[in-house]
């Protein structure tokens, strides 16, 4: 759970970073990717 929270972080610095440089398709992919960790981090705590 502690790596997929910090995946999720780390995805999450990645968009933020993505959205200021005017990055959006990046920026896109990078939600997709917290969305996926966010998920799966769902799926754990409902188990």
């Amino acid at each position: 759970m502690k790596s997929l929270t910090k995946q999720y972080e780390t995805a999450k610095n990645r968009a933020n970073l993505f959205m200021t440089k005017g990055e959006i398709p990046q920026y896109f992919e990078a939600l997709l990717e917290m969305n996926r960790y966010k998920r799966l981090m769902k799926a754990i705590v409902a188990n």
